[in-house]
């Protein structure tokens, strides 16, 4: 799938994608099927900030494919969803250890529907889905209990991170609650929210339970303390669903304050999600999917986060499609079925009806709001009238 507005930028990602295969070995692996594994000498992929839990499960599957099959891995951190998948788009990186901004970006919503970006064919590997959660947390010493008491207070807001913003509202429609009610306090990026959090800038910000930050602010003077989303409270559930339907409920036993003795009720959705461009090489693909589920457990402790990468864990009916090669490996095993392949189909069905809209959009012409707006206007009708679901036609 082809955009016009992107040929540049994905004949560039093609060809440093073939100059990387073409010096590319196979690696040895301890299978009976190694000469299936071809992985390049090198990658690079962009993830969440420095210490935040993204980076670091990043990280540490870059060491095993370091120690074990001789591929040097460069995770670049990105401090929100444009620097995350810029590079990717751009072709300087494969891969990208993204958050919920994948499916913004391939509804080509809030950030995305300016006339730079656009939907964009963004594939998955694979995801983490561990015993976190994805909350508002606020500093303990604030007082506030429950999301409700957040009118009046100082939330925090990240500028161009729909994916934290996004949640963010949805949490506080949990509450009864919009932005109009509360003081938004606006940051540059994710590491900056958590600092103006534990500086008492700000009372509450959103994060996974098991970010880096958040043990910070867990240990400053101020403490933590996590919101909950009362899972027999229909009402909240159905104020948050129509802002995030990605969300569902969640006990986390795992973050800041948070254990198996003291859990935290309230809900979760993959992160981070391993994407790539529709047209990375596929056995590349078949290859990196499976050598993080073949090695899971040489990193499964290195972060908190990490066990949500097992096998038994993987969530083969999301919002966004998993790539050919992933998929050749999951059937490849046994665990793709019918009708996850009916579901993913699907899902590509509903990419290239996105990428229609958007040519049709873009041959109308136009910059900014207006541009925008009307974008937003072709995308809901042609998804409609293809039998989809538009979810949203705006943001905040």
């Amino acid at each position: 799938m082809l955009y016009t507005s992107f040929r540049d930028f994905r004949i560039l990602h093609l060809a440093l994608c073939l100059a990387i295969l073409a010096g590319a070995a196979v690696i040895p692996h301890a299978s009976a099927e190694d000469d299936q594994i071809q992985l390049p000498r090198s990658m690079a992929w962009t993830a969440y900030n420095l210490g935040t839990t993204g980076y670091n499960q990043a990280v540490a599957i870059g060491n095993v494919l370091q120690n074990h099959y001789g591929l040097s891995l460069r995770v670049l951190p990105g401090q929100n969803d444009i620097s995350r998948l810029m590079p990717l788009r751009g072709g300087r990186v494969q891969f990208s250890a993204n958050g919920v901004a994948t499916y913004f970006a391939q509804e080509g919503l809030y950030q995305f529907a300016e006339s730079e970006w656009g939907p964009q064919p963004l594939q998955m590997l694979m995801s983490s889905n561990g015993l976190s959660n994805q909350g508002l947390a606020v500093a303990a010493n604030t007082g506030i209990t429950a999301l409700s008491e957040l009118r009046g207070q100082r939330v925090a807001y990240v500028r161009g991170a729909p994916a934290l913003n996004v949640s963010t509202e949805a949490l506080l429609a949990c509450g009864g609650l919009n932005w109009d009610d509360v003081q938004r306090v606006d940051f540059p990026g994710y590491n900056a929210m958590w600092d103006g959090i534990i500086n008492g800038d700000v009372d509450a910000a959103f994060a996974a339970t098991v970010s880096g930050p958040t043990r910070r602010l867990e240990a400053s003077p101020r403490g933590i303390r996590w919101l909950d989303m009362p899972h027999d409270d229909e009402a909240c559930w159905d104020r948050l669903l129509e802002v995030a339907p990605y969300y569902r409920p969640h006990m986390a036993t795992r973050g800041a304050a948070i254990s198996d003795d003291n859990p935290q009720e309230g809900g979760t959705y993959p992160y981070p999600i391993l994407i790539t461009l529709a047209d990375m090489d596929e056995t590349t693909v078949y290859s990196l999917t499976r050598v993080i589920t073949e090695n899971y457990d040489r990193f499964k402790d290195a972060d908190p986060g990490a066990i949500g990468w097992a096998l038994e864990r993987q969530v083969f009916d999301w919002v966004v499609p998993y790539h050919a090669g992933a998929v050749r490996y999951w059937r490849e095993i046994g665990v793709w079925t019918d009708e996850h392949e009916a579901h993913n189909q699907r899902l590509l069905e509903r990419q290239r009806v996105l990428a229609d809209a958007w040519e049709e959009a873009r041959a109308a012409g136009g910059r900014g709001p207006a541009f925008a707006e009307n974008w937003l206007s072709i995308r809901a009708e042609r998804l409609e009238a293809a039998g989809f679901n538009p979810d949203w036609h705006g943001g905040p």
